[in-house]
C-alpha cells in the first residue's frame, strides 16, 4: 500500500466534510504533506471521475459525489495501488532445484489473491462511513 492511498481517503473525506471547493494548500494543511504531493494524487482521482476542479481565485477541489457511493477500492483503482506485495522473491526460475524454481510464482500467486481480498474488503469502505466512525454517527 502506498501513501497516495492514505493521501486520497483523507482528501476526499475531507472535502466530504467540509463541502465546496477547497485548494490544494488547504488539503495538504489538513493531511499534513506538501500541495504538490496533494496535487498530483488527486489529478489520478479527477481523471477517474473521483474528484472536480475549479479553476480561477477560488478555485481547487470540489468533492460532489455521493460520499456513500465512493468505495476505498475504487479510490485503489483509481491509483493503481497494489495493497498487498513482496518487494523480493526467493528462489531463481533458473535453478534446478523446483522449490527454488518454482517459489516465486507460489508467492506471488498467493500475494495476488491477498490483494484480491483487500480489494474485496475496501469494497464495502465508503468515504461516508469512514466520516461517520470519525464524527461519531456509526450506522
Amino acid at each position: 500500500m502506498t501513501s497516495e492511498f492514505n493521501v486520497a481517503v483523507h482528501a476526499l473525506v475531507y472535502l466530504s466534510h467540509r463541502g465546496g471547493t477547497l485548494s490544494s494548500e488547504e488539503l495538504a494543511q489538513n493531511i499534513c504533506t506538501n500541495a504538490a504531493r496533494v496535487r498530483k494524487v488527486l489529478s489520478k482521482l479527477k481523471k477517474a471521475g473521483l474528484v472536480e476542479t475549479k479553476e480561477g481565485a477560488d478555485g481547487g477541489y470540489l468533492f460532489d459525489r455521493d460520499a456513500g457511493e465512493v468505495t476505498l477500492r475504487q479510490i485503489g483503482e483509481a491509483l493503481d495501488c497494489c495493497f498487498v506485495s513482496a518487494n523480493w522473491r526467493s528462489g531463481d526460475t533458473d535453478l534446478p532445484c523446483l522449490v527454488a524454481s518454482g517459489m516465486g510464482k507460489i508467492m506471488d500467486d498467493i500475494y495476488g489473491e491477498l490483494d484480491e481480498c483487500c480489494k474485496a474488503r475496501l469494497e464495502g469502505i465508503t468515504i461516508r462511513s469512514i466520516g461517520q466512525k470519525i464524527f461519531g454517527k456509526q450506522p
